[in-house]
């Protein structure tokens, strides 16, 4: 995959984000206090829309003075608009619709572009141009994830950036797809925060809209146990005082979902906490930028998907175990 793509995929949330302002003074430090407000608040990238005059400006102070941001141009509907935020520093293009002159133009410059679609068509089109990914617009009055997984039958090569009416509520049903390389959203960019320079409610909603995006959740305790048989005492202590159910399997036995009790010890002191996140491979970059890093020997895929692995990382005794939703 491009390198760009790739690591828009492991941000996996595009703010879609819109400035106004007169003047290149005031566009540059609304562009730049939004910049450093999206990287405090985890999501390093910003789709800077062409839907106000000040698009251009803001991309260039943004890609002059504060690189570690990955900037893009969105709303680009001709390509005269994608040469303009190319010139700009646009790293990226996102169209709302198939534009053959901007996909052409994108593709000669070596510019990643995203060109919207809401069907077939689109897809088939960017196939055809060797596209990885496409924009998925607008998304929800689309059909949603129906229509993405729809889509990813005949077409399972291609990547989706869905956009338009997602948010917090309903941002894991797209997590969770492994079609879908990122998210685009504006609910944490509101226009109103930009205007009024509220970079601190900017940077907490944008540390709210990542944890919504990854899902983290408890999804069971495993206890390391000394053998077969002092699990299946402490199973028939947990049935016969709080009637829970059991489930044994190979190497433990699950009681009430929530508890699993191992057979044999592994890895953690005390046992280990399942944690339930959208998906291990956007995680592990998340968690790897804050100094936790991955059990390599024990991810554990399907179909090229990771379902689950431990990480390097023990709390309390226990060590972390991720589990796909």
């Amino acid at each position: 995959m491009n390198e760009l793509l790739n690591r828009i995929g492991e941000i996996g949330l595009v703010p879609v984000v819109k400035i106004e302002g007169e003047g290149k003074d005031e566009i540059g430090a609304k562009a730049l206090g939004l910049a450093r407000a999206l990287a405090a608040g985890g999501l390093p990238v910003a789709e800077i829309t062409y839907r106000t005059k000040a698009a251009p400006d803001a991309i260039r102070a943004i890609a002059e003075r504060a690189p570690e941001l990955l900037v893009g141009a969105g709303t680009i509907t001709s390509a005269e608009l994608a040469k303009s935020a190319i010139e700009a520093g646009a790293k990226f293009v996102v169209c709302p619709a198939w534009d053959e002159g901007v996909v052409e133009l994108c593709l000669e410059r070596g510019v990643p572009v995203l060109p919207g679609t809401s069907g077939p068509d689109g897809v088939a089109r960017g196939l055809a141009k060797g596209l990885e990914a496409v924009k998925f617009f607008p998304a929800e009055a689309s059909g949603g994830v129906a229509m993405l997984d729809a889509l990813s039958g005949p077409f399972g090569s291609m990547l989706f950036v869905p956009t338009g009416g997602i948010d917090a509520s309903n941002i894991g049903a797209y997590a969770r797809r492994k079609q879908v390389l990122a998210i685009g959203g504006s609910w944490m960019v509101k226009t109103e925060l930009i205007e009024a320079g509220d970079w601190a409610g900017i940077e907490r909603l944008c540390r709210e809209a990542v944890l919504a995006l990854h899902g983290f959740s408890f999804a069971h305790m495993g206890v390391n146990g000394s053998g077969a048989e002092q699990a299946a005492k402490d199973a028939a202590a947990f049935a016969s005082l709080f009637g829970f159910a059991s489930r044994e399997g190979s190497g433990s036995i699950f009681m009430s979902e929530l508890i699993e009790l191992l057979k044999a010890p592994f890895r953690g002191e005390m046992g280990h906490i399942a944690i339930r996140c959208n998906s291990i491979e956007r995680a592990l970059p998340y968690l790897a930028a804050r100094g936790v890093s991955a059990a390599a020997e024990t991810m554990k895929s399907d179909k090229g998907v990771i379902k689950s692995g431990y990480l390097e990382l023990s709390i309390g005794g226990f060590a972390i175990h991720l589990l796909r939703a």
